[in-house]
């Protein structure tokens, strides 16, 4: 399974909410526990178990591109083969 993160820039968040619904791990909330300098609460990545895969459907929709992500490689295809030949 893919793996990722996401960056908020949350200077800049607006507080929206767009990006919390959409995201397909449900890994994104609204803070509740403060605002950002311009009064806003913003959307933060409550992510414990790694689940954000870095699809990116947050960082689309975010209309003041707040969100930047973060994915790991996926291994080639000639290391997965490697790696089934070892462990087989």
């Amino acid at each position: 399974m893919a793996k990722g993160t996401i960056l908020i820039d949350e200077a800049r968040c607006k507080g929206c909410g767009l990006c919390a619904p959409v995201c397909p791990k449900e890994v994104i909330q609204m803070a509740t526990d403060r605002r950002n300098a311009k009064g806003y609460r913003p959307a933060q990545l409550v992510d414990p178990e790694g689940l954000c895969t870095g699809c990116a459907i947050c960082a689309l929709i975010c209309p003041d591109v707040c969100i930047t992500v973060f994915r790991e490689p996926a291994p080639s295809k000639r290391s997965r083969d490697r790696h089934k030949a070892v462990f087989a």
